[in-house]
């Protein structure tokens, strides 16, 4: 709780706040300076100068926070620009340089993601490229190590063969006397060779002028080599003269390969384990390897030639598992090939998970006209305040409405011992809750996002699951939601306080799942599902009460609208702005889909109340009927996966729910995981409001619900249904199986959960501040987490602070979360522009806004 809320407290004295004499009041009659009017209570019901930390308290509140957030992505704009001018935005050079190993040895190349390329993945975009008469050639130059990272390349495209099945003709592989091999796929316009080289001689730089001259353009050139001498360990500093004199002599050929557009990587001296060599290598040391390489940067430093220092970095990392001491294990020459094949094809295939040498994602028409009309907005905004400036300095008054005024004398501690600030230089602060303004916000943070997600200026990295990753965040959110419990003003079981803590929580435990790619554990992706239907079941949940106990008071049309612009406005302006199709924010298109069954139940004649029933106890049967037709026609659309296809994919709501491939199947898979959760949270909601109508329970109180026995009876039964479907997932082998059960049964847990959670009144009265402030914003995060906090459309983590994974996920995830709610708070202002009280008003609104999808949706083949 932020300390300002302690304001207008008289101190028992019977005076206001602000009065003489009373607390929140200096001696002349304004304001304390201190703590902008806060009383800070003694023992005897005095008062006392704020402290240091008091002050510090003061400021520890959203607003501030949101103002450091900005300070660090300005900050971060600056630092990530100058990284951009001094080593270039080439994410090719980051996945060649450097980068770290995670847990599992699975290598994390410096600032950009990798794609893990299976051999349908190689083989499809050489596929892609030879289509396109492209010439896959890959050139392997050098001693042994070379060689075996050479087989290990065309291990990843030779097709396995059954038993009685006799190779292709077509494809060749072959070795000659001198070492070298060759490998070619006439069907996939491929061929790798390996000339084995140990030392530079005339007849290996005549051998790359032949290549040249050959015109075997966008080949890619894998050299290493050393010297025949290494072995003796005689390197003197004449051998190092001599190396560096020899490796200058393949500079020129080298720049003449890429000037066809060629690639050449220079592959260092991998390391050894010292006391694993072999006899015949005892003399050889690390600080001869060492030396040579330091040779190799210093000749090809300048040159067109590309040092692949990532390679020697692996080597280095994996070194107790070389074999012999000296060469590379298997692990480490398939992550090598990995590095080159996304070299290679990431540029081609775009594949969202692989960021390394790929180009930025090009912009649309739209998105220009999107962002040029937040431009306008923020331009208008500019003219505004300075257009008060200058009228400021002419020394003419303004107009200022009387609540504007109050909100700059609780944040501004101007006039502090001469009185509140002037009307003129509160003028001169712009009003926030205005739309103008509050667009304007909103364009600056959708062109955060863009930058984020949409651009190469900000480095990406791929997703990592470890046991520790996922639990030991998850258990500090949970220590942290129990620290900041609190009373709760409510006794009602699942109150406004117990939903939007249920959200929050949920929130946060599926944004770490997100963040730390959870989704390889069966179990944990189970619960996941579960926590996700558990939203949905609060959404029938909290709609159907609103009806029940408001009996449709006020314009239930209206109420639909609001609900509808708060679920879909951040999603659809996204969609403008970041190029994506709406079903790509799958949980907004289900949420917004299961709201229109909603209110299309509850609206439907006769409308049901708590007042409906009383006077007419039929509607008890209408409302069965509701339940059991919505529960059919749920059924019947899942009965018949034809049927389903027939209605979504009817123009021009198509668009809605097929992704950018015009695939449907996502929003099939994800509806009927979810079919019936809604439903079981109406049908719960009725059943508990009608017994709570014939005083089955009373939760009126701050006591238990049911009597002693009953309670340690109902308590066993939902542990039991909570238990059940835990082992259900650990038992459970197969995805698909798990998903469809789930469907059945998922509401025995959320229901096992709601009932520890109210059965007993200290628990039920009682609620964690902390997570229902995240509840309250927990759309926005849903939303948000998408472009700002993981990246790549959710396939990696965004990396701000390179180097410091943790520390980087901690400020991300702040940026992240304030960005969330001041969207949240921007949507509030702008509601009753967009969704008037009137219905009218609200219909008109939505004719202009179906007027404007026209165009963009005739751009988009919906017509």
């Amino acid at each position: 709780m932020e300390l300002r809320e302690l304001r207008g407290g008289n101190g028992g004295n019977g005076g206001g706040a602000g009065a003489p004499g009373t607390p929140g009041s200096s001696g002349n009659g304004a304001p304390s300076p201190e703590l902008g009017g806060i009383c800070i209570g003694g023992a005897a019901g005095g008062q006392r100068m704020p402290t240091k930390a008091d002050i510090f308290m003061e400021q520890l509140n959203v607003t501030n926070a949101k103002k450091v957030a900005l300070l660090l992505v300005l900050g971060f704009i600056v630092y990530h620009g100058l990284l951009n001018w001094n080593y270039g935005s080439d994410s090719c050079q980051w996945l060649l340089s450097k980068g770290r190993f995670k847990g599992d040895n699975e290598w994390q190349p410096y600032g950009c993601m990798v794609h893990k390329y299976s051999l349908t993945d190689t083989r499809r975009c050489l596929r892609y490229l030879a289509f396109f008469d492209n010439k896959n050639n890959f050139v392997f130059i050098g001693d042994e190590s070379i060689r075996l990272l050479y087989e290990r390349f065309v291990e990843q495209l030779r097709l396995p063969l059954a038993a009685d099945e006799v190779p292709d003709e077509e494809d060749n592989n072959a070795s000659v006397a001198d070492g070298s091999a060759r490998f070619e796929d006439k069907k996939l316009h491929m061929l790798a060779q390996y000339i084995r080289a140990e030392e530079v001689s005339p007849t290996l730089v005549e051998h790359l002028y032949r290549l040249e001259a050959e015109k075997q353009l966008s080949s890619v050139y894998v050299v290493g080599l050393t010297y025949a001498g290494l072995l003796a360990g005689n390197t003197t500093d004449d051998v190092l003269r001599q190396y560096a004199a020899n490796l200058t002599l393949l500079v020129a050929p080298f720049h003449r390969l890429v000037a066809q557009t060629s690639r050449v990587l220079w592959k260092l001296a991998d390391r050894v384990d010292e006391e694993k060599l072999p006899s015949n290598w005892k003399l050889l040391q690390n600080e001869h390897i060492d030396r040579l390489n330091h040779v190799a940067r210093g000749v090809f430093r300048y040159t067109e030639a590309s040092v692949w220092e990532s390679a020697w970095h692996i080597a280095n990392g994996l070194l107790d598992n070389a074999v012999d001491g000296h060469q590379l294990c298997a692990h480490g020459q398939r992550l090598e090939v990995q590095l080159l094949w996304n070299m290679y094809c990431n540029d081609y295939m775009n594949y969202n998970d692989g960021t390394c040498c790929s180009s930025s994602e090009p912009h649309t028409t739209l998105q220009i006209v999107a962002y040029a009309l937040f431009g306008v907005c923020m331009t208008l905004v500019c003219g505004m305040c300075l257009r008060r400036w200058l009228l400021h300095l002419r020394g003419q008054t303004l107009y200022v409405p009387l609540q504007q005024q109050q909100q700059h004398q609780q944040q501004s501690h101007e006039g502090a011992r001469g009185g509140a600030p002037s009307n003129a230089l509160s003028a001169l602060i712009t009003d926030y809750g205005t739309p103008m303004v509050a667009l304007s916000l909103l364009g600056l943070i959708l062109a955060y996002f863009y930058l984020c997600d949409r651009t190469n200026f900000f480095m990406k990295e791929n997703k990592y699951y470890s046991e520790f990753s996922f639990w030991i965040p998850v258990g500090y959110v949970f220590a942290l939601g129990l620290f900041f419990t609190e009373d709760s003003r409510f006794t009602k079981v699942l109150n406004r306080d117990q939903t939007d803590e249920l959200r929050g929580w949920i929130l946060l435990v599926v944004l770490i799942y997100y963040m730390t790619g959870a989704q390889r554990v069966l179990p944990i992706h189970m619960h996941i599902k579960l926590l996700i239907s558990g939203y949905f079941f609060l959404t029938g949940y909290t709609h159907f009460t609103h009806l029940w106990q408001t009996g449709g008071n006020g314009s239930l049309f209206v109420r639909f609208f609001q609900a509808m612009f708060r679920a879909n406005f951040l999603s659809v302006l996204l969609c403008f702005c970041m190029n994506r199709p709406y079903q790509f924010y799958y949980f907004v298109p289900l949420l917004s889909f299961w709201l229109c069954v909603v209110y299309f139940v509850l609206a439907l004649p006769p409308r049901i109340s708590s007042a409906s029933v009383d006077a007419n106890p039929l509607h008890y049967l209408y409302l069965v009927c509701k339940c059991i037709g919505c529960l059919g026609g749920i059924t019947v659309l899942f009965m018949s996966e034809v049927f389903f296809e027939r209605i979504f994919v009817t123009r021009p709501w198509k668009a809605l729910f097929v992704t950018t491939d015009d695939d449907l199947h996502e929003w099939w898979h994800q509806w009927k995981l979810d079919r019936y959760t809604v439903a079981f949270g109406m049908i719960y909601a009725a059943c508990f409001h009608i017994a709570q109508k014939y005083n089955v329970f009373d939760d009126n109180n701050h006591g238990n619900l049911f009597s002693r026995r009953t309670s340690i009876s109902v308590t066993l039964l939902a542990l039991l249904g909570v238990g059940v479907y835990t082992s259900f997932s650990f038992l459970c082998r197969n995805v698909q199986n798990c998903e469809e059960i789930h469907s059945y049964i998922l509401f025995i847990p959320i229901v096992g959960y709601v009932v520890l959670r109210n059965i007993s009144g200290i628990l039920r009265t009682r609620y964690s501040a902390f997570f229902a402030w995240f509840g309250r914003i927990s759309l926005e995060l849903f939303v948000c987490q998408y472009h700002i906090w993981l990246a790549a459309d959710r396939h990696g983590v965004l990396v701000l602070l390179p180097g410091f994974p943790t520390l980087n996920m901690i400020i991300t995830s702040f940026i992240f979360v304030c960005a969330s709610h001041e969207v949240h708070r921007l949507t509030q202002i702008l509601l009753p522009y967009a969704v008037p009280s009137d219905w009218r008003l609200v219909m008109r609104n939505f004719v202009i806004f179906l007027i404007v999808l026209i165009p963009v949706a005739r751009s988009d083949g919906m017509f």
